[in-house]
């Protein structure tokens, strides 16, 4: 069983960074895709990118693509998620996840592992 633990969110302005991290423990994710996804107050939880197990392949949802990028450092068990010029839509808590498989996936059905999520607040 592995655990992710997130860290690094907090309160920015719109246009700022913050860059989040998920260090994993009890079992190695270097095989495994990682994603992260994010959920706002009276919303569905949406996904928001994704790096398969290599980090060959990333995918990133329409509305974080140019701003967010998702990177993972296996050698420390840690995926990131780098957050420029952030919105206030950008607000939500953020939780990463590890994938039940190697290939990059947006379904939240395929990730088998969550951390408790970090909250991003964005203020205009």
């Amino acid at each position: 069983q592995v655990q992710l633990v997130e860290s690094g969110g907090g309160l920015v302005q719109a246009g700022g960074s913050l860059r989040l991290s998920c260090a994993a423990s009890g079992r190695t994710v270097m095989l495994y895709a990682m994603g992260w996804f994010r959920q706002a107050p009276g919303r569905e939880g949406e996904f928001v990118a994704v790096m398969n197990w290599s980090g060959g392949t990333t995918i990133a949802a329409d509305s974080v693509q140019g701003r967010f990028t998702i990177s993972r450092d296996n050698a420390k068990n840690t995926v990131y998620l780098q957050m420029n010029s952030l919105k206030p839509e950008d607000t939500a808590v953020y939780y990463c996840a590890k994938a039940r498989g190697q290939r990059a996936t947006m379904r939240k059905n395929d990730y088998d592992s969550w951390g408790q999520g970090t909250q991003v607040t964005v203020s205009s």
